[in-house]
């Protein structure tokens, strides 16, 4: 074999963007508005630390997000597989969009109250938490099944390359022009999301039965209890985001440690979606593995041992050297959890699904700043990043007893294969 022909069965596949205008537009459009939504994402804790000099504060900020998206996403799954997904979309985005223009005018104002801050973060991750399980629940109808293992890899790819370009620029933004204008910027490019969910097709759930929303949750969830492989992926994931993710202590490293101020801050925030974008664009190989379960587990241990590494570093590029590496590991780690999840789960049960693992992604995160934020407020940020490292790669030799469907997890190309001991 070739050394071209190897690195053609390394990249990942990009027959979905070729086949699927419909997928196209969406992925651009995600990737634009997304850049925007990042550049949020460093002013929102940027502007906290700069109020109150607290990492206790910033992590408060994910408690907020994490109470109110997991409080949505319950009743998200069932908005999703009742309703026509395009009109859900439309909504979402609009309010998005609203979320970060009320920010601005906060920060125009000079020092908007804390809990005003709260209130809106909270807000824009309970409909986040609608809008996310929406789209990626759409992708499975805008390709075919032969192409879902690359079209979700790129998926991953165009939303981390978001984490690099969005903290980067907003970095640069707040330096240059100032807290206004990065909220102003996440608001105008959500104009590209709405035109290109505009131009999808009708994306109505397939099936006719329209059960009651409580009655909708609870099938979701008795599914969900059914596919070990599933929950095995969600506590592994969990135990990674809850313990291992250093989010919330940048602020305070790139101020005290690192000495780079908002610009650094900025590539702080970048570093692990720069691992993560180079890891999906070579997940061509992952289309061709049938066990998907062991590169979760893999690639979990060394996301936690990346993050051990990150903790004791004092040299700015190690420091971003080692976040790409975790961010790398997190990426393989996403395309193999989704790939699974979409596979095994029906489409009239995908919208809920998905919403549960949305929950679990995004939420956990929001969860580690809370406790990352805590640690380094009693402790130090350092502190905070080694025991949060340890506590993950623990957390995921737990899991891995608690669930062992996940290492034993087959599939073969076509369809998946559940592990034995997996129910349906």
């Amino acid at each position: 074999m070739t050394a071209r022909s190897r690195l053609r069965r390394l990249a990942v596949d990009t027959g979905a963007l070729r086949e699927s205008v419909p997928f196209r537009r969406l992925v651009t459009g995600q990737l634009v508005s997304q850049v925007g939504r990042q550049i949020t994402v460093v002013a929102v804790p940027f502007q906290v630390f700069t109020l109150t000099g607290s990492p206790l504060a910033v992590g408060g900020v994910g408690l907020v997000q994490a109470v109110c998206l997991i409080g949505a996403s319950l009743g998200a799954g069932p908005i999703s597989d009742r309703m026509d997904r395009r009109h859900i979309l439309l909504v979402t985005q609009l309010s998005l969009a609203a979320c970060s223009g009320l920010l601005a005018l906060g920060a125009l104002a000079g020092r908007p109250p804390l809990v005003a801050i709260y209130a809106l973060v909270g807000v824009a991750a309970a409909v986040a938490a609608v809008d996310g399980p929406t789209r990626t629940a759409v992708v499975p109808n805008l390709v075919p099944a032969e192409r879902l293992a690359g079209a979700l890899s790129l998926n991953i790819a165009m939303f981390q390359t978001t984490l690099v370009a969005g903290p980067a620029i907003g970095g640069l933004v707040i330096a240059r022009l100032g807290l206004p204008a990065a909220y102003l910027v996440d608001v105008a490019t959500f104009a590209a999301a709405l035109v290109a969910v505009v131009l999808l097709p009708p994306q109505s759930p397939a099936g006719t039965v329209r059960e009651a929303p409580i009655a909708a949750i609870r099938r979701g969830l008795a599914f969900a209890r059914r596919q070990p492989v599933i929950l095995g992926g969600f506590a592994m994931d969990l135990a990674a985001m809850v313990f291992g993710m250093p989010r919330a202590v940048f602020p305070v490293l790139a101020v005290t440690t690192f000495h780079a101020g908002p610009q650094g801050l900025g590539l702080l925030y970048a570093a692990p979606g720069a691992g993560a974008v180079l890891a999906a664009l070579t997940t061509g190989w992952l289309s061709r593995s049938s066990r998907l379960g062991r590169v979760i587990v893999v690639s979990i241990a060394i996301w936690g041992a990346a993050v051990i590494a990150f903790g004791f570093a004092t040299a700015f590029w190690v420091a971003l050297l080692l976040l790409a590496v975790a961010g790398a590991a997190d990426s393989f780690s996403a395309v193999c959890r989704t790939t699974i999840m979409q596979t095994i789960v029906p489409d009239d049960l995908r919208g809920r699904l998905t919403a549960v693992y949305f929950m679990v992604v995004v939420g956990g995160p929001y969860l580690g700043d809370l406790e990352a934020g805590a640690v380094a407020s009693a402790f130090t940020a350092q502190v905070s990043v080694v025991s949060g490292g340890i506590l993950s790669i623990v957390g995921l030799a737990a899991a891995s007893l608690a669930f062992p469907a996940v290492w034993a997890y087959r599939s073969r190309l076509g369809g998946p294969r559940p592990a034995r001991g997996e129910g349906r």
